[in-house]
């Protein structure tokens, strides 16, 4: 069992993990938070701006070309700093330009640059994900994960918050100028620190680069064990993911107005999902990686229950907060474990397209799962929905003794190329 150790906290380690959360952050809720809410000002039809949400799915395919990430290295800086400078000043550069293209008659512009910035910031998260793993040591996965995912949210603030509050007062122009310029604190950090100290030399061939990763987790873990792991990152949070899903219809249907949940809700989940990941991170330290998965996933399995009480419960506002802020906890505590677990089984010799693929498949349910959230609603009703969610939720935990056992044993991860 890891030992407690201050300087596990108090390291430029935890400091760079920070940086790297907000630089992955900015770009994302630009996409989902900012860029829609200048194109409706802008009278753009809401079945149009729904169509953006398709430019997301360069993040659920990052896989495909994490490998020519990892087998041709840039120039500069090395292998890792390179793409993270060069996506960087390219994701800078996109997001500034958006306005400066008329949405009445440059529409299909717009949505193409808004793809642009989602592979540019898919790129930078490939190579950000493979830095993060290749600085961490073992012990501080947890910690270092947990920092870096609450700083990702907190970027949302940026797009989300400051930005719609200066174009109340600014033009559109040098609104997304100064979200934009935000991204220099992701380049100051990529041209203020080194290469991770243990990162394997590039793949001879594209060919070992696209096989090789795979090849090695199979034979390092075994079939069965593989299979397992990768069923398990599907299912460990796909009753959490699927109980969130349509949070917002669900507060209204129980007469909730839309102030109750902006003030409220908003709040009830961001804050503890934030506590949740930190306070997971930091027990993380102490309990290790395994037994965070076992507590973690019961936390966040019985915390779906509360949004089953409301259901039947109804319209109080008191038991709204509860609810989800015990919710959002669950999320929070689960995302540190399985985030630190994904990287963790991530082999040092493949980091970028492993963790790529890792972090793909942990993102299927929102993409497949979630959209029939609304049919099975409306044929078992609310509360019997929580109740199903709650169960599904029971897979994952089953898969626990193959994949990470409560009597911890050495990692087979290769930790050295």
């Amino acid at each position: 069992m890891p030992a407690f150790r201050q300087s596990a906290i108090l390291n430029r380690r935890m400091l760079i993990c920070l940086f790297t959360g907000f630089a992955s952050g900015l770009p994302l809720y630009v996409l989902i938070s900012l860029v829609p809410a200048w194109l409706r000002s802008e009278q753009v039809e809401l079945r149009d701006i729904g169509l953006f949400a398709l430019i997301g799915l360069p993040y659920t395919w990052k896989f495909l070309w994490a490998p020519l990430v990892e087998r041709y290295p840039l120039p500069l800086l090395g292998r890792r700093r390179g793409w993270m400078l060069a996506s960087q000043i390219g994701t800078l550069a996109a997001i500034a330009a958006l306005p400066l293209f008329r949405v009445d008659t440059q529409l299909g512009v717009i949505a193409a640059l808004c793809a642009l910035i989602a592979v540019l910031s898919a790129t930078q998260d490939i190579v950000i994900d493979a830095y993060r793993r290749e600085l961490l040591p073992d012990e501080e996965l947890g910690l270092g994960n947990a920092l870096h995912v609450n700083l990702y949210r907190l970027a949302g603030l940026i797009p989300g918050s400051l930005a719609l509050i200066l174009a109340d007062h600014l033009p559109w122009q040098p609104v997304f100028a100064i979200t934009a310029a935000f991204m220099l604190l992701g380049i100051g950090l990529t041209l203020g620190i080194r290469e991770p100290p243990h990162v394997a030399p590039p793949p001879a061939r594209l060919r070992d680069s696209v096989v090789e990763p795979f090849r090695e987790f199979f034979v390092r873990d075994g079939n069965r064990r593989a299979w397992a792991i990768l069923a398990f990152l599907v299912l460990y949070k796909l009753g959490d993911n699927l109980a969130t899903a349509l949070a917002t219809p669900f507060y209204l249907d129980l007469g909730f107005s839309l102030s109750e949940i902006g003030v409220v809700a908003k709040q009830a989940a961001l804050w503890p999902m934030i506590v949740g990941s930190l306070a997971g991170g930091l027990l993380m330290l102490r309990i290790g990686i395994d037994r965070a998965l076992w507590l973690f996933g019961v936390v966040q399995m019985l915390s779906i229950l509360g949004f089953a009480l409301l259901a039947r419960v109804g319209h109080d506002l008191w038991l709204l907060a509860a609810a989800i802020g015990f919710e959002y906890l669950g999320v929070g505590l689960g995302a540190a474990a399985l985030i630190a677990f994904m990287a963790r089984t991530t082999s040092m010799a493949h980091t970028a397209t492993q963790l790529a693929l890792f972090t793909a498949l942990a993102a299927l349910p929102r993409t497949l799962v979630n959209a029939g959230a609304g049919y099975v609603v409306e044929a078992i009703g609310w509360e019997n929905f929580f109740y199903l969610c709650t169960l599904l939720a029971v897979p994952g935990m089953l898969l626990l003794p193959v994949v990470a056992p409560w009597r911890a044993r050495p990692v087979a991860a290769a930790e050295t190329p």
